[in-house]
């Protein structure tokens, strides 16, 4: 890449091997069903999750909306979190396109809804004056809390409680292979428990298009439907679908995720070896949340400029004085130690009154 680009994993680019095989696709009309090369991915998708069919769609939004559309009809509730991302970053698209009524509930510190939550949560549909709780929407991991990986024991006992009440899971796992990586889990440990999920293919596993939703036959065939609905019936899709291939069997691995999460845990390591700044939550995935306190004489916006225009370095802002920096493919070690440095200097150049 050009630049040491932190703000997200979606900015990872295609690999050349990614690009090769997008220019040699064998291609169909997806809509019609004969894309060879997105049946392929497909299958793949459905095999790796322990699923029974999968669906190839244009972003995360998307997945997870379908997944709604599908498992809810307007009126009913979808219990969620309060920092889930589709409550928070997905522009209302539940409600608005689908009349489905978010109840959301804390996300407690380790990533989870508290069970007995999601229990006080679900409504009695003896009381006609009350919508009927119809779906549990999780996200694992918790990204908007330093994407903290959620266990299969937390997601076989969720499974137990919405069988208990005859609820369905969705769950936004965007990023669910650096959670089983995390873990030392396979994939379907944490799959296995819901009743669909979708992960992103265009974030850590470096495709540059698309997420895949995956389900039963059924689900998946109603689903279709819905992204038809939405306008995401694409044609000659195969020639994403070929990098989605290779980000499935090649980049999600725990070796290849790994070195992300090992490269996450140095600049921790690093940034928290500099006065002035503080990590702000664990780091367990590919994701550092950290802070720049009182004594630093700029904010995060000052920082940010900073080390665009003086190193190109890129980084996030989630806060007036908050960063998120998230590794991925094109990030390599030598690049953290270089970020480590560049903030090092900047804090010390501040300190010693020298700031701009």
């Amino acid at each position: 890449m050009d630049s040491i680009d932190l703000r997200s994993d979606t900015v990872s680019w295609p690999t050349l091997e990614m690009r090769e095989a997008m220019a040699n696709a064998e291609v169909g009309d997806d809509v019609w069903g004969d894309d060879p090369t997105a049946l392929r991915l497909e299958a793949l998708a459905a095999e790796r999750t322990g699923k029974e069919a999968a669906l190839f769609v244009a972003s995360g939004t998307m997945g997870n909306l379908i997944a709604i559309l599908t498992h809810c009809k307007p009126g009913d509730e979808m219990i969620t979190g309060r920092r889930a991302h589709t409550f928070l970053h997905e522009v209302g698209g539940a409600a608005a396109l689908g009349g489905v009524h978010p109840c959301t509930i804390p996300v407690q510190p380790d990533g989870t809804l508290a069970l007995d939550d999601v229990r006080r949560a679900i409504r009695d549909i003896s009381d006609m004056h009350n919508p009927i709780t119809r779906l549990v929407e999780i996200e694992n991991p918790q990204g908007d809390l330093g994407s903290i990986p959620l266990s299969p024991d937390y997601m076989r006992a969720l499974r137990a409680l919405c069988d208990e009440y005859g609820l369905l899971i969705h769950m936004d796992g965007a990023r669910v292979f650096n959670a089983a990586t995390a873990l030392g889990c396979d994939v379907q440990d944490l799959t296995a428990p819901v009743d669909s999920v979708m992960f992103c293919l265009s974030k850590g596993l470096c495709a540059p298009v698309g997420s895949m939703l995956c389900g039963s036959e059924t689900f998946i065939r109603q689903a279709r439907r819905i992204r038809k609905m939405l306008g995401g019936g694409m044609r000659q899709v195969g020639v994403l679908a070929a990098a989605g291939i290779i980000a499935i069997e090649k980049m999600s691995t725990a070796d290849r995720l790994g070195e992300d999460h090992a490269n996450a845990r140095q600049l921790a390591e690093g940034l928290a070896g500099i006065a002035g700044i503080r990590i702000d939550l664990p780091v367990e995935t590919n994701m550092v949340f950290f802070s720049l306190d009182e004594s630093l004489p700029f904010d995060a916006a000052g920082l940010r400029d900073r080390l665009e225009q003086d190193y190109n370095i890129k980084l996030c802002i989630v806060g007036e004085r908050h960063f998120r920096a998230v590794t991925h493919y094109w990030i390599k070690a030598q690049d953290i130690e270089t970020v480590v440095e560049a903030i090092q200097e900047q804090c010390s150049t501040a300190r010693q009154g020298r700031g701009r």
